[in-house]
This record gives structure tokens, sequence and C-alpha cells, in this order.
């Protein structure tokens, strides 16, 4: 069958090459000019099962709220007249219950751990360099009262298999010494099988071995429209023709709605902006070695070799990726304080981009009312841990079988 695939992110890429596996002729497009230059360029670098918490929870509605106010929430709100905007807005605070944010927080960590065992199939079988580090993420807090309620937080996971590791501060340092030289950490859980890497690095690197084994990338390639003739997609309209194909895969992220709503398909899938750093270590002698969050200021700190990434902030406000150096300014402090002699702070190199997030958190996935147009989009904040394993989903469904994990959430 021949597999026409909409989106060259890490989710676009992951699917493609899965597709491959199973025999499938291949075409993949992408607007420019290599695969992971949106989402997947700069994101937190994170395999994060143990993280798999959703946004839309009952705290939520108070940060929006205050982010009103206070510049520095992690989670905020700004107001635009996009009407998209404040229907996503009521979709998202209807999810929001104690109940809804369980149960969704278990499907996503479903997601995520099927997710991770496609990523180890995947390493088994291609050899693909990109800063893996497998010592698992470390989630640390700075007070006795933040730490008993993330230990209680976390018990969700762990009661869904997540390994978790509770520490006291000597336990943390031991773990990663370069946090003894900051401020006061009251302890931390260590999620030993959730693991780090360069995103970036690993889709393209990924989007090479499509190629060289027949996948038709064709990057630069802007998608017009999507054709329709009866019940099925016939095409896909570029600026360089029309591409054609069997089955097609809707993996854009961000811009899958605005696509979808041409051909009269509407899902709640609205971008939320994320901020990054990414900053050399240069001769710093105590640079991060492992992938950790400050809980209590939701900032994540990730290494990549020679460099160090810090992610930061959810900001609903629209499609808009512009940003200032005033919105790095409180996750630069952080890591700064937390790692005094870790990296080259001056020469921080500044970065936002918009995840694809929908109200309940969890991706839209599977076919649609068009007959070969199938979904694979919506992944929010941890769309490097769950593209494997959506893609692996996408792939059993084009060819027919059942997949690993039941599709119902």
């Amino acid at each position: 069958m021949r597999v026409v695939v909409m989106g060259g992110g890490v989710v676009g890429v992951t699917t493609a090459y899965q597709l491959l596996r199973d025999g499938h002729e291949v075409v993949l497009i992408e607007r420019h000019s290599e695969v992971a230059s949106e989402t997947s360029f700069g994101n937190a670098g994170m395999i994060a099962p143990g993280h798999s918490f959703v946004w839309s929870s009952p705290r939520a509605p108070l940060t929006l709220l205050k982010s009103l106010v206070l510049p520095d929430q992690a989670l905020r709100f700004r107001p635009s007249t996009d009407p998209r905007l404040w229907s996503f807005s009521l979709l998202f605070l209807a999810q929001c219950t104690a109940g809804r944010a369980a149960r969704n927080t278990r499907a996503k960590h479903r997601i995520a751990a099927y997710s991770q065992s496609v990523l180890k199939e995947t390493l088994e079988a291609e050899k693909i360099s990109y800063h893996r580090n497998t010592t698992g993420i470390l989630y640390f807090y700075r007070s006795d009262e933040s730490l008993s309620r993330g230990i209680a937080h976390m018990q969700i996971l762990a009661e869904c298999g997540q390994r978790i590791s509770v520490l006291d501060r000597a336990g943390v340092v031991a773990l990663e010494p370069a946090l003894a030289a900051g401020p006061a950490i009251a302890g931390g859980i260590h999620c030993p099988t959730d693991e780090t890497g360069d995103c970036r690095l690993f889709t393209r690197a990924l989007g090479e071995i499509c190629r060289a084994r027949g996948a038709e990338m064709k990057t630069s390639t802007t998608i017009e429209r999507i054709l329709i003739e009866g019940d099925k997609v016939k095409g896909v309209a570029t600026a360089a023709g029309t591409i054609e194909g069997d089955a097609y895969v809707l993996a854009l992220g961000c811009e899958s709605p605005r696509l979808a709503r041409r051909i009269g398909l509407s899902f709640p899938v609205y971008p939320i902006k994320g901020y990054a750093l990414t900053i050399p270590v240069g001769n710093h002698r105590a640079p991060p070695r492992i992938g950790a969050i400050d809980e209590d200021n939701l900032v994540a700190v990730t290494p990549f070799g020679d460099r160090v990434r810090v992610t930061a902030t959810a900001e609903i406000a629209g499609y808009d990726t512009s940003h200032r150096p005033a919105d790095f300014a409180h996750m630069k402090k952080v890591v700064s304080e937390l790692y005094p002699d870790g990296a080259d702070y001056e020469r921080a190199e500044m970065w936002a981009g918009l995840r694809p997030m929908t109200p309940s958190n969890l991706p839209i996935l599977g076919p649609s009312k068009v007959r070969n147009l199938f979904l694979n989009t919506g992944h929010g904040h941890i769309g490097w841990t769950m593209s494997h394993g959506t893609a692996r989903i996408t792939a059993d469904l084009i060819g027919g079988r059942q997949p690993a994990i039941p599709l119902a959430a």
C-alpha cells in the first residue's frame, strides 16, 4: 500500500518508519527543508512515562486565573479574540475534575509506557546517536510539604506500574552531584526507567533511515489542501503538484485542525506555547548529568552532551511563536541557581514552539470519517514520549491489525 504521511515532526517520521517496517510504500510531506524543524526541534528531550500527568487537573483553573496577573505561572492564559481559543479553553476546563484527570492520566501513562517499549525495539534494530541517557529522570522538590504532595501524587502512576524511588536530599545529591551547590532541596523521586535524548537528532537520523529504505521525503513542500472524492481522500495538493496514495496520515501537530476543517473534520487540537533555552556547557565543571525537573517551579533540565536544554511554561496564546528575553528570565534564574557552575548561561539560545494539545491531553488517533484518512495528532507536552507508540498503533490500524492497546480513551 502507498501511504502519504503529512507532517515531518517526530510523530510523522516515526509513523513513516513503522509503515516502512510493515512493507508499505511511504511518502512523507514536510514544509520545512528538514524534518524536526518545529515542535520536535526544541522540546525538553525527555522520554518520561513518569511525567504522564495531565495538565487539565483540578489545580489548573486557579493557575490559569492567577496567570492573568502573575507572570511566573507555569501554565498561562493569554486572552485573544480567537473563538477557538475560547472553545478549547472551555473543553479544557471541563476535563479538570479529579475523576477525569485520574482517568486521563492512566490512559496517558499506558500510551507512554507502550511507546517507550516501541522505541527500544527501534533502537535494537537501528543505530542512532542522539545523546541518549538511560539513568532515569529526577523529579525534585524544594520543601518537605511539596515532596509529600509529590509522593502522594505519584502513586497513581505507581499503581500503573511506573517504577519510582523516593530520595532524601542526600539521595538526590548522590544521584546528581551538581545540585549540591544550589539551593536547598528536600528530596525527590527518581524514575529509573525514564530516559532522555535529543529529539531533533533522533528524528533527523530516523528520517535518513526512512529515506535510505525508499521513503520519498518531500521536504520544502507545503500542503495546500486535501482533495476529497466521494468518501475518500483522492490526493494532497501541494505547490509542487498533487501527491496520491492509498491511505493518508494526518500528523501535522498544531496545523492538523486547520487543514482538517477544510474537509469538514473538526477535533479539539490547539497550540500551547512552550519556551526553551539551549545552553553550551563550555568549561564549567558541574553541569547536570541526569534529566531533572524542579517540580516547585516546573522547570525541566536535560543534558545533551556539551549542551543543556532548559524548558518551562505552557502558554495558551494561539499560534504566535514570538518571544522576548523577558519570557526566559524566570527559567534562566532557576537553572543558574540550581547549577551555578553548570553552563555558559549568558550564551543561551532562546526558542519558543507550539505543542499540539487536546483538552484531555490524550492524542487523537485512528481512522476518521474520511475512509482512507487516519489521524495521529494532538500529542501535547510529551509528544516525544508518545510518538513511537502512536506510530505503531497507526501502522497497525492501516495494516488491518488490532493495536497492542485499546483506543477507547
